[in-house]
């Protein structure tokens, strides 16, 4: 987990991470719009806050955690430099209690973890989901071109098995900056922002 937590942080550091666009994902826009984000929502692996910081300037209580202490300084900064009152703070998902959620938007976090982790991670968030609560699951796909960890559905279908109610998972996508070898793979300049092979997934707690 140290190595990871060294990878992100180094990611931030360096100021160029894939998944920072700058805006959040249109997936979570939608999703917002469509009325299928509710209470008190939780935006785990938050990054530099693009998605807390829009729910929160919509009027949503939410709270955005990320274990990269540079990522929740940029997230601060972002916030500030938005006007918005938005809730930052640097914690680990499996470490987080004491707080329940009617909503969680997981946007390419739940992709990052090995098979193992998968199961842990959604079972730590059914203890922090109030019945009813849902969870929206953005997460590469095993689809090429990609530029980054992939899941298949199965995974997502399995890791949600017990415990939930599994509404959908259907194809998406993701906004991603693509560079080097990912610019290549997709056709485009490197640097050019490129939507990625996707899986959206939406869960229930039962």
């Amino acid at each position: 987990m140290e190595d990871v937590r060294a990878l992100f942080e180094s990611a931030y550091a360096n100021g160029g991470p894939p998944w920072v666009i700058g805006e959040p994902q249109p997936v979570v826009v939608e999703l917002e719009r469509a009325g299928e984000i509710s209470g008190a929502v939780l935006d785990p692996g938050c990054g530099t806050g693009e998605h807390t910081i829009h729910l929160a300037t919509k009027g949503y209580s939410v709270l955005g955690i990320d274990f990269s202490a540079r990522a929740i300084e940029l997230a601060e900064q972002n916030a500030r430099r938005r006007g918005a009152q938005a809730d930052f703070r640097v914690a680990d998902v499996f470490q987080l209690s004491g707080e329940r959620f009617d909503t969680v938007i997981d946007s390419a976090l739940f992709h990052v973890f090995e098979p193992p982790d998968r199961r842990r991670y959604v079972q730590h968030l059914a203890e922090l989901c109030n019945p009813g609560a849902v969870v929206h699951v953005l997460a590469l796909a095993d689809t090429e071109p990609q530029l980054g960890p992939r899941v298949t559905s199965t995974a997502i279908r399995e890791a949600f098995a017990e415990g939930w109610e599994l509404a959908y998972v259907r194809s998406s996508s993701y906004r991603a900056i693509a560079r080097g070898e990912s610019a290549v793979a997709f056709g485009v300049t490197s640097g050019s922002v490129v939507a990625a092979p996707a899986w959206l997934a939406k869960a229930v707690r039962r």
